[in-house]
C-alpha cells in the first residue's frame, strides 16, 4: 500500500493515488476566513506550441534502457531526454522514480525512453517499449510525438497515456493526462454563471492556445443560458485595435458585458492589461476571467486583473510533491512533472487492484475518476480527460481560492 493513503482508500467514488494527495482526505490548513490562501505557482502548466521552460539545472537521467524497478508489470516512460524539451523530460523521468519510491516499490518495471523531443524519435522509442513488453505507453509529450506514438502502441493494441496539451491528438486508447484548457474554460465559466453573471465578451489572441478555447468559451456560454456580448481576436502582442472594437462592450459605465474572458499567456496578459487600462477599463464593473497560464505572481498587481478570476488546478498536492521533489532531486520541478507522477502512481494503483483488466479501456475510463496530485481526473472513452478544478481570485498582490476544487467530478458531459 502507497505511504500516506487515505484510510478509506477511496474519495466519493475516485480511487486516492499519492502520497500528497492524502491533504485531500485531512484538508489544507493554509485559511483566510473560510478561503484557503494557497501558494502562487512557480511557473504555468506547458502549453502546446509554445517552447518548453528553459533548463533548471535538473538532474538529467540516464536514457534508453534505463529502467525504474524490478516488477514484473511493465511499463513504458517515452520522454524528451535529449533535444527540445529534454529539462522537462528529465523532471519527468524524476518525477516518475519520485512515485515509485512513494508507492513502496511496487510491481512494476518503469522502461525510460528517450524520444529525443521529435516524432520519429517517439516512434522509435516506442516501438522500443512495447517490444520490451510495455504494456502501456507513459507519455510523449509533444502532440507531434504523440501522433507518432500511437501507430506502434495501436498495432500491438496498447493504451497510451500522454501528456499533451493538444486535444486533437486524443483519441479512443490514446488518453491525455495534461493539463487541458477546455476544462478550466468550462469551470470558470460555469463558476461566474452560477455567481450571477449573464453577459460575457472575449478578447482572444490569434494563437494556438486562443484557437484552442474560443469554440469551448462559445458553448460553454450559450449552454449555460449566458449571452455572448460580443468577441474579437487580435494578433499576439498588439490588442489595443481588438479593445477599441470592444469598447461599447467593456468600457465605460454603460458596458452591455459583465464578463471579459481573456484566454492569455502569462507573458502576453500584461501587454493586454495596460491596453485595458489605457482604453478605460474598470474590472469592478467587468470581471475579467481566465485560465491555469494566470497563475503566475508577476501578474497579481496588475491594476486590470484586480478582482479577476480563473481557473486552475489546486495547488495544495503540488506543493508538497514540489518539497519532496526538490529534497530528493536537488531542484525545483516545472509544474508539468506532477503528471508524470501521476501516471505512475496511476499505474500501481491499478495493477493492485484489477489484476489483468488493470489497463483495460472500461478501468481506465471509469466514470468515477482517479484523485491525484493536481486533483480529481478521469479519461473520457474519446481520450480527452476532465478535471476538479479550483477558481481563484487576485486581489492586492495575491490568488485566494474562491471556490474549491470539488473532490468528486459531476457526471460526464455536464
Amino acid at each position: 500500500m502507497a505511504r500516506g493513503w487515505c484510510a478509506r482508500g477511496l474519495i466519493g467514488p475516485a480511487v486516492l493515488l499519492g502520497t500528497t494527495a492524502l491533504s485531500a482526505c485531512v484538508g489544507g490548513s493554509d485559511t483566510a476566513g473560510s478561503r484557503r490562501v494557497l501558494p502562487p505557482m512557480t511557473e504555468a502548466p506547458l502549453i502546446e506550441g509554445q517552447p518548453p521552460a528553459a533548463g533548471r539545472d535538473i538532474p538529467v537521467a540516464a536514457g534508453n534502457g534505463a529502467r525504474i524497478g524490478t516488477g514484473s508489470v511493465k511499463v513504458a516512460l517515452v520522454v524528451p531526454l535529449t533535444g527540445q524539451g529534454a529539462a522537462v523530460g528529465a523532471a519527468m523521468r524524476n518525477a516518475a522514480e519520485l512515485a515509485y519510491e512513494d508507492a513502496q516499490q511496487p510491481d512494476l518495471a518503469i522502461l525510460v525512453e528517450d524520444d529525443r523531443g521529435n516524432p520519429e524519435g517517439a516512434r522509435e522509442a516506442t516501438d522500443r517499449a512495447l517490444k520490451g513488453g510495455a504494456e502501456i505507453v507513459l507519455g510523449p509529450v509533444f502532440a507531434a510525438n504523440v501522433q507518432a506514438a500511437a501507430g506502434p502502441a495501436r498495432s500491438a493494441g496498447k493504451p497510451i497515456i500522454a501528456f499533451s496539451t493538444d486535444s486533437s491528438v486524443a483519441s479512443k486508447g490514446i488518453y491525455l493526462l495534461s493539463f487541458l484548457p477546455q476544462p478550466e474554460v468550462d469551470r470558470i465559466v460555469e463558476q461566474e454563471v452560477a455567481g450571477g453573471r449573464r453577459s460575457f465578451a472575449a478578447l482572444i489572441p490569434e494563437t494556438a492556445y486562443g484557437n484552442a478555447v474560443e469554440a469551448q468559451f462559445r458553448e460553454a456560454v450559450t449552454r449555460r443560458g449566458a449571452r455572448l456580448a460580443g468577441v474579437e481576436r487580435y494578433p499576439a502582442g498588439t490588442p489595443g485595435p481588438a479593445i477599441q472594437r470592444l469598447a461599447e462592450v467593456v468600457t465605460g459605465p454603460r458596458a452591455t458585458a459583465d464578463t471579459l474572458f481573456i484566454p492569455e499567456t502569462a507573458d502576453g496578459l500584461p501587454v493586454v492589461a495596460a491596453a485595458l487600462t489605457k482604453a478605460g477599463f474598470s474590472p469592478a464593473r467587468v470581471r475579467p476571467i481566465g485560465t491555469a497560464p494566470w497563475n503566475e505572481p508577476a501578474l497579481f498587481a496588475l491594476p486590470a486583473l484586480q478582482g479577476a478570476r480563473f481557473a486552475a488546478p489546486d495547488r495544495t498536492g503540488f506543493s508538497g510533491f514540489s518539497g519532496r521533489y526538490q529534497a530528493r532531486f536537488g531542484a525545483t520541478p516545472p509544474r508539468v512533472a506532477s503528471l508524470a507522477y501521476d501516471a505512475v502512481m496511476l499505474t500501481a494503483t491499478l495493477s493492485r487492484q484489477y489484476g489483468s483488466q488493470r489497463f483495460a479501456e472500461p478501468t481506465l475510463t471509469s466514470g468515477s475518476g482517479f484523485a491525484g496530485l493536481d486533483g480529481t481526473f478521469r479519461f473520457r472513452p474519446e481520450g480527452l480527460s476532465d478535471r476538479a478544478l479550483a477558481v481563484y481570485e487576485i486581489r492586492n498582490n495575491a490568488a485566494t481560492v474562491v471556490s474549491p476544487a470539488p473532490r468528486v467530478l459531476g457526471k460526464p458531459g455536464l
